[in-house]
């Protein structure tokens, strides 16, 4: 009998041991897998803004996270952005309280660090903290407002939508006007050879350059894609071997063209162009909102 308590004491610390040194290298690895996703986030925002290689982004370049959530208490749901401010003696982030028709319902200062902002629960508890007891916060979304000189430059929109097989996520770049100036397919599970073609660069890249009107209106046609296009869809623009010129001129020929759809793949195709479609659209609408209150109620942000 004592024999076998021995073994059953031994195997019961055995296990608690391989448990805690799982848990730990999950820990480790789960933080590293967060940096790395993180890093090359950084890096693909920072390529849509035309900035890779040897073409550094220069210092006045700033990135600056609006981040938005569905506000719910008492019976009554709203939207809430969470901006970062300007200024000496500020929080560091205002939390802006918008009803689902665009009405201003309040505002409360959140004391934020920006490096813990990054992080999902340090915000979401500053904005639970300013907020009060009785509501609740659940994330929603971000987007990124870049700037030059404190000028806006462009809006970088990290986004989801259905593919053909399960979803794709992506990040869209586009410029004050909303005319798309970069897309990056971040991930995807559309099949090898014909829907994972959306991460070519003769696909992505016909988006660039489309104006918000013609956004709205943009389709998919089963047509080959013409060589002189393909060539400049595919051409590096930092470093390439096609001239700025040539590659301004082309782009302006197709940028009212809708989108040439991947042989064999038109479902993938459509999604994706649906897909950008939608996320442009909506945030358009959101931020003239959002814009319009900050003006009103003169909160005053470094974008």
């Amino acid at each position: 009998m004592k024999d076998i308590f021995t073994i059953v004491f031994r195997l019961t610390v055995s296990c608690l041991l391989a448990g805690l040194v799982m848990g730990a290298t999950f820990v480790f690895t789960n933080k590293a897998k967060l940096h790395n996703a993180e890093v090359r986030e950084q890096k693909v925002m920072l390529g849509l803004l035309g900035y890779s290689g040897a073409k550094t982004a220069p210092a006045s370049l700033k990135l600056h996270p609006v981040y938005r959530y569905l506000v719910s208490g008492g019976g009554v749901s709203s939207l809430g952005y969470l901006v970062p401010t300007s200024g000496a003696g500020e929080a560091g982030y205002v939390f802006v309280n918008l009803g689902l028709d665009g009405n201003f319902l309040g505002k409360e200062d959140v004391r934020l660090e920006a490096h813990k902002a990054a992080e999902a629960n340090e915000r979401e508890a500053a904005i639970v903290v300013a907020l009060g007891s009785g509501k609740e916060c659940r994330y929603v979304d971000q987007t990124i407002v870049a700037t030059d000189n404190g000028q806006r430059l462009a809006y970088l929109l990290p986004g989801e939508f259905p593919g053909f097989k399960t979803f794709i996520n992506v990040i869209l770049s586009v410029d004050p006007a909303f005319a798309v100036t970069g897309l990056e397919i971040m991930e995807h599970e559309e099949d090898p050879g014909l829907g994972g073609e959306i991460v070519q660069a003769y696909f992505k890249n016909q988006f660039r350059g489309k104006t918000y009107e013609a956004l709205k209106k943009l389709g998919v046609v089963k047509e080959p894609l013409p060589d002189e296009y393909r060539r400049v869809l595919e051409n590096d623009r930092n470093g390439g071997s096609i001239g700025a010129e040539e590659v301004a001129q082309v782009e302006a020929s197709y940028s009212g063209k809708d989108i040439y759809a991947l042989t064999g793949a038109t479902i993938s195709s459509k999604a994706v162009t649906n897909g950008v479609k939608s996320i442009v659209n909506k945030f358009a609408y959101r931020i003239g909102i959002l814009d319009r209150v900050l003006k009103e109620q003169q909160i005053v942000v470094p974008f």
